[in-house]
């Protein structure tokens, strides 16, 4: 696996944790807390969303207060919504996570881009070498290869033809 898949995992292991949490209430700062540990003793009870062993409170409040008949002081958590409900704060880990996703993504870029490049110039250096071949092929000019044992050999019309249709092959499939 590598580090992008990595870190992928961990932020969803994180993310899965927050659903796992026993407790839930909005701290101070007016941000929703999870944990698997009771709230510190300054959170009054209003602010406690969810307990061990009960459903949301708030949910079940506003229930009761859509209920016909239901009086207005039936729920006060539902009037006390807190403020910055539809816009959470972000914690400072929650801020360096998301630098260090964004830092691996872009490395993860960087490196793609990288390998792109390198792909590009021997696509070039190949194209380059298939044409000077096929241009000293088309030349006429008699050309000579060494072969298993070390001794030279002038091409005949047939090796000639082989060598021109491989050639052929090479730079249809590196210039583009």
């Amino acid at each position: 696996m590598n580090r992008f898949q990595t870190l992928f995992a961990v932020l969803l292991c994180l993310a899965c944790a927050g659903a796992q949490a026993q407790w839930q209430w909005i701290d101070k700062d007016g941000r929703k807390v999870f944990s698997d540990r009771a709230p510190p003793p300054e959170i009054l009870p209003k602010n406690i969303l969810k307990q061990p062993g009960t459903a949301a409170r708030a949910s079940n409040t506003a229930d009761a207060a859509a209920a016909p008949g239901a009086s207005a002081d039936a729920s006060p958590l539902a009037a006390q919504a807190p403020p910055s409900a539809d816009a959470p704060k972000l914690s400072t880990v929650d801020k360096d996570l998301a630098e260090k996703k964004r830092q691996a993504e872009a490395a993860e870029a960087a490196k793609v881009k990288a390998e792109d490049d390198r792909v590009a110039i021997a696509r070039v250096e190949n194209c380059n070498r298939a044409r000077a071949g096929k241009a000293l092929m088309d030349s006429g000019v008699r050309v000579s290869l060494t072969n298993a044992k070390g001794e030279r050999e002038v091409l005949e019309d047939a090796g000639r033809a082989a060598q021109l249709k491989q050639l052929q092959q090479q730079i249809d499939a590196n210039c583009r």
